[in-house]
């Protein structure tokens, strides 16, 4: 696209955020035309102060952008502006997208299928657990995980995705020519091999503190839903969940401790609306009905009754007759029926006499 070039240029420019950015294009036209107006045609668009204009004017160097987008290329580092077809459409809608994405590694039309999984920096063994475990069952039903690779829940809600072989998207606060965490380098490595890490900043943009409200709002509008696993009451975890509202995605939280501060956030969404989860199947059966799983690339739609077996089975072995005695509801030729089905797709194994889930 011509216009492309302009988009990078004016995305990239101190004091214009995503807003003004969207105010000047839709008054101008496009942001070739902003950045060949005049001044005084900047003055009467009254978008922007004329510190903002000053800057603009200084700013128009086109052999400058030109070796910025030479060096975008040569860093490997893909850019979508909000016009493009490629830019994701789940993203595109919200109320105030990103006029630019940079992407390292690849965005597929499968991550339209994308889950956020959100929490807290310093995380309890318990909270990393769980990211991981939801980051690696989401997979298995078929959805990219999106995170903000942070420390804590971010990184092993990753983790848990690239273990079950799956998709997963990093969304940072900063260029992607830094990595923050710088702990998490080899982290974003293997995520560009699975899927992607993006950001609205341009190259040089250090990780400061304002940035990263900004970046939640990515993080849930690329996503149908977000899953906050810990948080406390002033978690940026919790900015994440009231964008998700905003944008019209479901918000779910996993129950934690009452005299954990890190499960105060969390619980105060649930008593808030937010749907208590416990298992993937809270979460599958808002999108599939029942669930559905992934096994060997080929998708299977499981039924109730195979959840609560795989529910069962999450943790540990469990013998046909220990199974049947803990679902007493469920018919025990349903159960048999059931378990032979996951057998032979090769979700679950048996061994001894006792069933192992994959």
């Amino acid at each position: 696209m011509k216009d492309k070039k302009y988009c990078i240029w004016l995305s990239g420019l101190p004091t214009i955020g995503s807003r003004k950015y969207h105010q000047l294009v839709e008054y101008f036209g496009n942001a070739e035309k902003v950045f060949k107006c005049s001044k005084k045609e900047l003055e009467e668009s009254n978008i922007i102060n004329n510190d903002t204009i000053d800057l603009i004017i200084a700013k128009r160097d086109i052999t400058k952008i030109d070796n910025y987008i030479s060096k975008l290329k040569s860093s490997n580092i893909l850019v979508y502006t909000v016009h493009d077809p490629d830019y994701p459409d789940n993203l595109k809608n919200i109320y105030d997208p990103p006029p630019v994405l940079y992407i390292k590694g690849e965005i597929v039309e499968e991550d339209f299928n994308s889950f956020a999984i959100v929490g807290s920096r310093k995380a309890t063994e318990y909270g990393l657990k769980t990211a991981f475990q939801f980051g690696k069952e989401l997979v298995e039903a078929g959805f990219t995980v999106v995170s903000g690779m942070a420390l804590g829940i971010d990184s092993s809600a990753h983790k848990g995705a690239l273990k079950a072989g799956g998709r997963t998207i990093a969304v940072f606060g900063c260029g992607l020519n830094y990595v923050y965490p710088r702990s998490g380098l080899n982290l974003a490595k293997e995520i560009i091999k699975n899927g992607a890490i993006i950001s609205e900043y341009p190259l040089g943009y250090n990780a400061l503190p304002q940035n990263f409200p900004a970046r939640n709002r990515i993080i849930s509008g690329l996503s149908k839903g977000v899953l906050i696993v810990e948080a406390n009451k002033r978690s940026g975890s919790l900015i994440t969940a009231d964008f998700a509202l905003e944008q019209g995605r479901d918000v779910f939280a996993i129950p934690g401790n009452i005299n954990s501060p890190n499960s105060k956030g969390t619980n105060e969404l649930i008593k808030n609306g937010a749907k208590l989860t416990d298992s993937i199947s809270d979460i599958l059966e808002e999108y599939y009905g029942f669930g559905e799983i992934v096994t060997n690339k080929k998708r299977v739609i499981i039924d109730e009754t195979e959840i609560k077996i795989l529910d069962l089975l999450s943790d540990t072995g469990m013998t046909l007759d220990k199974i049947i005695d803990e679902l007493p509801s469920v018919e025990s030729s349903k159960i048999l029926s059931s378990i032979t089905l996951l057998e032979i797709q090769g979700i679950v194994k048996q061994m001894d006499g006792v069933f192992y889930s994959l």
